[in-house]
């Protein structure tokens, strides 16, 4: 959130504070400060102007205006001005190029005159531009600084200033903003008054409340409205204005901190509602009253429901959102965005203006749902203060009455209930034996009590003194002991908490399991492939990209109760799919070559989920309980996946490069399975998502463990990945740790080396035919190796040739070629045993 610090300053009575001095104070007690920027980067002059004539450029392809704008300067007596510098009555007027329409003539502009230095090193000097002398710049609220809106220069209200006076004392340019980032329970401290109120704890000063107003008693309803889901919404206000002037300005001071904060200007009603939500923390809703049809209802959508939101979408809601309505229909998305049809417009001079407490849980997943991620569904999903609700809008009815001329009804809707908050008790010495430190004397109750809390002492039966809190309106978060010692120690700093670390016990380092894992990822890395992190969540969709059938077991997954993205419930039973997905962003990021892994859990839920017991925390679970637990857990084996696509070997000055194949995936199984101390085999397989002729089944003895090979061409189109994309997959977990891991034995001995060519029937895998060879060839055959493969005229239809190189060792003494050549006529009688292999002539 975006904030001034002379809005801060106007709720504390701090004395003389820098902005520093805040930044420190917010990051003592624990809230981030992202950035503090000075808005005093301005240099040179820089003054109001008034528009006096506009001049349309038509002749060049975009909208270009020649102004002359009067800047407050007198000519020099000794220089006769000329003619086109001379406004209406002899105003000196200073010619500039504009290509913003947003203004017209009289409206009072920012001129950066020649000399000055804009944010960011823009220096302005005159120029010639479009056939005219530019002689300065008309300056919109990001190039002052002021902000991020740049869709039309910054124009200021006619009562604001006078030509010629210095734009920093009426832009407030001497003035920082502080960018700061609450954690996420803690929804009060995204407003001034929330932020306010922690620099008053942590400065020992004393706070202004903007919300303690002296509301009147209600006469009667504003409009009539019903709760029917109770549950979504546990209060709702509505007040009534009217005769309001839809044509009345917003205060410069107002929008000078919308601007600051981020907000852009959109009229004196809208305005309102959004001073009110920076400044209280408790987002409003203004609805136009001639629009309402009939009492005002909130509920849940029905299915099929539509509604067009003000950002003109037509949105499709879903059970689950909560939302307004009357007679006509939905007209509001609650707690996210308001509908087109009952939208202020600019002829609109009866408004309703609605505060609520929504359901915080509701508002998350419906702004998720409809990525509709606005001001109000980032505080309302954080938690609002539901005894604010009257104070927003009746702020809010006596800002558009004072600068609006409306006139507020007397009645007030005030419909729901809100149970108080419930009191948390605790050891008054709890928070130092938490931060083993001993605090002075009165230390927690004092700080319980600059935070909003009711505090009261008493003694429990044991005689021991006790601290009970009945928590402020505005801390959903405080609930339980640990939340007010958390609150004790940050405002206290955190940084007086003594950090003696206690001494390390001895252990028996990494298990196997840990050693395996830690070995083969150094593996992967050292063979090239790059570790990555992939998003643990998944889509019901990407299965039916994968093409795999309505039974598949990788279907069965666990799903995610409150997923962080609407369409990623479901927690994955492979790592392809994150992985895939890696590989998809960065390929859209202009990598080509990628050669990914990761090794993660995955979740395997059983056939029959065992229901997760609802266990208390005031005792320790038995160990029935603890077993049943144990039980609901689903199982997580650990995953290794790799994932290939563009070249595998890169080309450069040296040569070629190689495109990935199936036989990289798996050659990046049996690197996983060296590393794991396994050999693993390899046969033919067809499983989705890998094309039916190029996917390879892993196993781990005759154990099937995983499989490698190339994407099916329909999967690689469904998920928008590069063409011939690879991919592995396997069970770590499935893999047995070897029960002993004996030292090479390394033959100081020549060896001998033959090569056989086998021809075979053409479906015949090579890779059993290379098992074969050998088993035949005895412990003399230390290495065998496929180097080609044939198949035409010379080896007849259905037969192919391959080609081996087979490398013959003996541990104790050199071999002799006769032997060799035995140990070789073995490996091919048990090739032709097994296959009818024979020899090539």
């Amino acid at each position: 959130m975006r904030v001034p610090v002379s809005w801060l300053l106007e709720h504390l009575d701090a004395g003389e504070v820098g902005p520093q001095e805040l930044a420190d104070a917010f990051v003592r007690i624990g809230i981030e400060v992202e950035d503090v920027h000075p808005l005093d980067e301005v240099t040179g002059p820089v003054v109001i102007g008034r528009v006096v004539e506009i001049e349309e450029l038509t002749e060049f392809k975009k909208p270009i205006r020649y102004c002359r704008v009067e800047t407050g300067e007198e000519p020099p007596e000794d220089e006769d001005p000329e003619e086109e510098n001379e406004g209406p009555h002899g105003i000196r007027t200073r010619g500039i190029v504009c290509g913003a329409a947003n203004f017209v003539e009289g409206d009072l502009v920012v001129v950066a005159l020649p000399g000055s230095v804009l944010p960011g090193g823009f220096a302005i000097a005159q120029r010639k531009t479009y056939g005219h002398i530019s002689d300065g710049m008309i300056c919109s609220a990001r190039e002052l600084g002021l902000g991020d809106d740049h869709t039309g220069i910054l124009v200021l209200p006619s009562s604001t200033a006078s030509p010629g006076d210095d734009a920093r004392d009426v832009l407030g340019l001497n003035d920082t903003v502080l960018d700061v980032v609450p954690t996420p329970d803690r929804g009060y401290a995204l407003s001034v008054r929330g932020l306010a109120r922690e620099l008053a704890c942590a400065f020992d000063v004393p706070f202004g409340d903007p919300a303690a107003l002296d509301l009147p008693e209600p006469e009667g309803e504003a409009w009539p409205v019903r709760i029917e889901d109770e549950d979504g919404c546990r209060r709702f206000v509505l007040r009534r204005v009217t005769g309001l002037d839809a044509t009345a300005p917003t205060p410069w001071w107002m929008r000078r901190r919308l601007l600051l904060a981020g907000i852009r200007s959109i009229s004196l009603a809208v305005d309102v509602t959004n001073y009110v939500m920076l400044e209280l923390g408790h987002p409003l809703h203004a609805f136009d009253t001639s629009s309402v049809k009939g009492d005002l209802v909130v509920r849940r959508a029905e299915r099929g429901e539509k509604l067009a939101t003000l950002d003109e979408v037509e949105r499709t809601l879903d059970p689950d959102d909560i939302v307004i309505v009357d007679d006509s229909g939905v007209i509001s998305l609650a707690g996210t965005m308001g509908g087109a049809s009952t939208e202020i417009s600019p002829e609109s001079t009866d408004v309703l203006i609605e505060a609520a407490h929504w359901d915080p849980a509701s508002i998350s997943r419906t702004a998720r749902r409809h990525k509709l991620f606005s001001e109000a569904a980032k505080r309302f999903e954080r938690f609002t203060d539901p005894g604010l609700c009257a104070a927003a809008v009746e702020l809010a009815a006596r800002m558009l009455r004072r600068y609006g001329e409306g006139s507020i009804q007397p009645g007030r809707t005030d419909v729901g209930h809100v149970e108080p908050m419930a009191p948390v008790t605790m050891p008054i010495d709890l928070p130092d034996r938490v931060a083993g430190i001993r605090y002075e004397r009165g230390v927690t109750v004092r700080r319980l009590g600059q935070i909003g809390c009711k505090v009261q002492v008493g003694t429990s039966d044991e005689g021991a003194t006790l601290v009970i809190a009945v928590p402020p309106s505005w801390r959903g978060d405080l609930l339980q002991p640990a939340d007010l010692v958390e609150e004790v120690l940050r405002l206290e700093g955190y940084d007086s908490i003594p950090s003696t670390l206690p001494a390390a016990p001895a252990g028996a380092g990494l298990t196997e399991t840990q050693r395996r894992r830690r070995t083969v990822s150094r593996a992967l890395a050292e063979a090239g492939y790059v570790e990555v992190l992939p998003f643990p969540f998944m889509s019901a969709a990407t299965w039916d990209a994968f093409g795999l059938a309505e039974d598949d077991v990788r279907r069965h997954t666990v799903p995610v109760r409150n997923p962080l993205e609407a369409d990623k419930d479901q927690m994955a039973s492979s790592l392809l799919p994150g992985l895939l997905e890696t590989l998809q962003r960065n390929v859209s990021r202009g990598f080509r070559d990628l050669s990914l892994f990761h090794i993660g859990q995955v979740v395997l839920p059983g056939a029959s989920p065992v229901p997760v017991p609802e266990l208390g925390v005031e005792h320790r679970p038995g160990d029935d309980e603890l077993a049943q637990l144990e039980a609901a857990v689903p199982a997580q084996p650990l995953h290794v996946a790799v994932v290939l696509a563009g070249q595998h070997v890169r080309s450069g000055w040296w040569g070629e490069g190689q495109q990935a194949s199936w036989a990289d995936a798996v050659q990046a199984a049996r690197t996983v399975g060296a590393a794991a101390g396994i050999q693993l085999h390899v046969r033919a397989a067809d499983l989705a998502p890998w094309h039916p002729g190029r996917c390879a089944e892993l196993l781990a003895g005759d154990w099937p463990v995983g499989h490698a090979g190339e994407l099916h061409p329909k999967v690689v189109e469904a998920l928008g990945l590069p063409k011939r994309t690879v991919a592995m997959e396997l069970d770590l977990d499935a893999i047995p740790l070897p029960d002993d891991r004996p030292a090479p034995a390394v033959s100081p001995y020549p060896p001998v080396l033959l090569d056989i060519a086998l021809v075979v029937d053409a479906k015949v895998p090579a890779a059993e035919l290379a098992e074969a060879v050998t088993a035949g060839g005895g412990d003399l055959l230390e290495n065998v190796t496929l180097f080609d493969a044939y198949s035409g005229d010379q080896v007849g239809e259905g037969k192919r040739s391959l080609a081996f190189k087979l490398r013959f060792r003996a541990a104790d003494r050199t071999l002799t070629v006769e032997e060799a050549t035995k140990a070789r006529d073995a490996a091919v009688a048990e090739a032709g045993s097994r296959f009818g292999a024979v020899l090539r002539g």
